[in-house]
């Protein structure tokens, strides 16, 4: 769906950051569901340099914070489910499958994702920081282990839930790109498929190709570069 102004939905987001982190701002998430469910959103822009009040809406500073005239909540897993409660097209509503979805969402967030978040940051925002390079090794084998077991749980499945797509995958395949980004996938095969899989999709690539194109018309010139 079309970004539109006037739309009830709301989502904060960065007008830039740096390159390492392009594609991979976590309001790409939120983007990715709302095109996955069709419902139209507005994007309020803020800087680096955070507006004034913003913590009172996000205490960590952070994007995305996301309002409908409803709710006002901030964290992409809440925002998710609540988006998935919305659309059939993001959760399952029979009890069983739909809670499968949720624990997964939350799994890709607190089972994989402060792994390999870390060991990406070690490689580039981190990298100028002495003890970045010892540091290696360890979240190395942390990422490692939690990839392999989750590897070993998809095995041959198209989805988390074997071929329904959900807010988990919506979840769990941006995490993966966080890994894949910083070379942490490796040789596990159906890990590298079910991220082009989740890309692969049209709403993946619109939320994405809108993510990018403000990064672009924002882009510092000269020395503030």
């Amino acid at each position: 769906m079309p970004i539109n102004s006037d739309a009830d939905i709301e989502v904060t987001a960065f007008d830039w950051v740096p390159e390492p982190a392009q594609g991979l701002v976590k309001d790409l998430r939120v983007r990715w569901a709302l095109e996955e469910a069709r419902f139209d959103y507005r994007v309020r822009l803020i800087g680096l340099e955070r507006p004034p009040g913003y913590a009172g809406e996000q205490p960590f500073q952070q994007v995305p914070c996301f309002r409908d005239g409803q709710v006002q909540i901030f964290e992409t897993g809440a925002i998710l489910q609540y988006l998935g409660e919305k659309s059939e097209a993001l959760l399952p509503r029979e009890p069983r499958a739909k809670y499968r979805a949720i624990q997964w969402t939350y799994a890709a967030l607190s089972s994989i994702e402060p792994f390999v978040q870390f060991r990406a940051l070690l490689n580039n925002f981190w990298a100028a920081h002495a003890w970045a390079e010892p540091s290696k090794p360890t979240f190395d084998q942390l990422a490692q282990l939690r990839l392999g077991q989750l590897s070993d749980r998809l095995g041959d499945s198209e989805w988390l839930d074997g071929d329904r797509f959900t807010i988990a995958d919506i979840m769990m395949v941006t995490v993966l790109r966080i890994a894949t980004r910083a070379g942490l996938i490796g040789d596990r095969p159906n890990l590298h498929a079910y991220v082009q899989r989740g890309e692969a999709r049209p709403p993946f690539g619109q939320a994405l190709d809108d993510q990018l194109t403000t990064f672009r018309k924002h882009e510092p010139q000269g020395e503030a570069a």
